[in-house]
């Protein structure tokens, strides 16, 4: 008889609440008041982005709300045993000359980014492109960076679990499978 995967949580509800403030500010103090918009990956960085609107706007700035789609611009959507489900994106305005920060729950590889950049440019032409994530994990295969980080965790081979409570019921994170 096997044991179950040890579980631990990284991030409770406080904790979380405590990143997105930090990423809100550090946002606000980068945006010089430029036009922002602030664009989630379904699904999750599309719940975390639209958490980081609402604290952006507390400190005063207004920001656009929009959540993207990437699933037919990944790499890898031929050699996944099930094809991903395809969700609508919500991008009501068009990305010309604005600061877009695009939002994720965890960075990892950096190709969930790389396809979303990609998607992206469906949109328009930003002025500028920054990266916010919740979660950090490292191991990346591409260039790519987050601008704006929550937590950095550095658990190879732990599978992370981002839940919010929109989606899951809970705001947490849990590493498992260390």
């Amino acid at each position: 008889m096997t044991s179950p995967p040890s579980q631990e949580i990284v991030l409770d509800e406080q904790e979380i609440s405590r990143a997105l403030e930090r990423m809100a500010h550090g946002i606000v103090a980068r945006c010089a008041g430029e036009p922002l918009a602030i664009v989630g990956l379904l699904s999750q960085g599309d719940i975390i982005a639209r958490r980081l609107v609402d604290k952006v706007k507390e400190l005063g700035v207004e920001a656009q709300y929009g959540a993207i789609d990437i699933s037919l611009y990944r790499d890898d959507i031929f050699k996944l045993e099930a094809r991903p489900s395809l969700r609508s994106s919500n991008l009501p305005f068009s990305t010309d000359d604005m600061r877009v920060v695009l939002v994720d729950d965890v960075l990892y590889t950096g190709r969930t980014i790389r396809a979303a950049l990609n998607a992206l440019f469906d949109y328009g032409r930003p002025a500028r492109i920054e990266l916010a994530c919740l979660i950090d994990r490292g191991g990346r295969e591409v260039p790519i960076q987050p601008d704006y980080t929550g937590h950095v965790l550095d658990h190879a081979g732990a599978k992370v679990v981002v839940s919010m409570k929109e989606a899951d019921g809970v705001d947490r994170v849990v590493i498992s499978g260390k």
